[in-house]
């Protein structure tokens, strides 16, 4: 019997988890059209403003789209507070309209959300059910896409603390400061877990490979392991072979205009059962990653 091939929208097909993600789909067999406002080259990319909920439509009827994967996203928590009408309109206004077109068409939205939606009082690894306390604007207009995410068959993934060889990140800042200086202070106040874009890339082809799509709600998804950002960006340091002196700081040291949590740690016992899979610890990705980076 000939299985069905399935047709899956990416949005932000150009950005960190996009690029990751045609790594990971390209030996799928389902058929992946990335999308984007912006256009890389050598890459094949349909333009496509996600705020536009006609071209949205448009481009989902011509290619028969069964999966829409949100991986659009506004990312600048500091900018985020100066600008929070577009942060709204990206990270929940637009999820709205995905939505929308994903419930039109019966088909699934995955959308990436962000621990950032926690307060970060926890002192435990924090689970899907736990309250929703946002402390920026960022983190409050990811919670509303989430929200907004659920008006359709969707399954909402959060992560934390994005890293890889593509787009502007944390270990690419820090492998050029560590080059560059002879120290650098980097916050320890504040603990997460790093997440290699990879390996949320490859869960996301593994759910729709594997026909695990139906599986709504909310999930966790981080790399294994507990850090701070003094921590990641030690073994950064260590790893790239620099002698850079990184000193702790406290977060006040650097005043800054939107609030972080202070404990952001997700537990995924949840993703890992439901979906049947084992996860990397942040050290072994932060390895992996540095190698096609040096």
């Amino acid at each position: 019997m000939d299985v069905k091939k399935l047709n899956i929208l990416v949005t932000g097909g150009c950005g960190q988890l996009g690029c990751c993600l045609r790594d990971a789909a390209k030996g799928s067999p389902q058929h992946y059209v990335f999308t984007d406002v912006v256009e890389l080259p050598g890459l094949e990319t349909v333009r496509l403003d996600i705020t536009d909920r006609d071209a949205l439509r448009a481009v989902a009827a011509k290619e028969n789209i069964d999966i829409i994967v949100n991986c659009a996203s506004y990312t600048n928590v500091e900018k985020a507070e100066d600008e929070p009408a577009l942060a709204k309109l990206l990270n929940a206004t637009a999820v709205e309209g995905l939505a929308a077109v994903a419930a039109e068409r019966g088909a699934t939205l995955i959308h990436i959300s962000t621990d950032f939606v926690f307060g970060g009082d926890a002192t435990a690894p924090i689970r899907e059910d736990a309250a929703p306390a946002p402390l920026s604007v960022y983190g409050a207009t990811k919670l509303e896409g989430e929200r907004a995410a659920q008006a359709c068959k969707s399954i909402v993934l959060r992560t934390a603390w994005l890293f890889s060889q593509y787009g502007k990140n944390f270990v690419k800042t820090m492998l050029s400061l560590t080059a560059d200086r002879p120290q650098i202070k980097v916050v320890a106040d504040q603990t997460g877990t790093p997440t290699y874009a990879r390996d949320l890339a490859k869960l996301i082809v593994h759910i729709i490979d594997s026909g695990q799509y139906g599986k709504t709600g909310i999930y966790n998804f981080t790399n294994e392991g507990v850090a701070t950002w003094h921590e990641f960006a030690s073994a950064v340091n260590e790893l790239a072979g620099h002698h850079c002196d990184v000193q702790p700081c406290r977060t006040d040291e650097y005043p800054a205009k939107a609030r972080r949590p202070h404990y952001s740690v997700l537990d995924k016992s949840l993703v890992k059962k439901t979906f049947g899979i084992s996860i990397p610890d942040w050290h072994d990705a932060l390895k992996d990653c540095l190698k096609k980076l040096l």
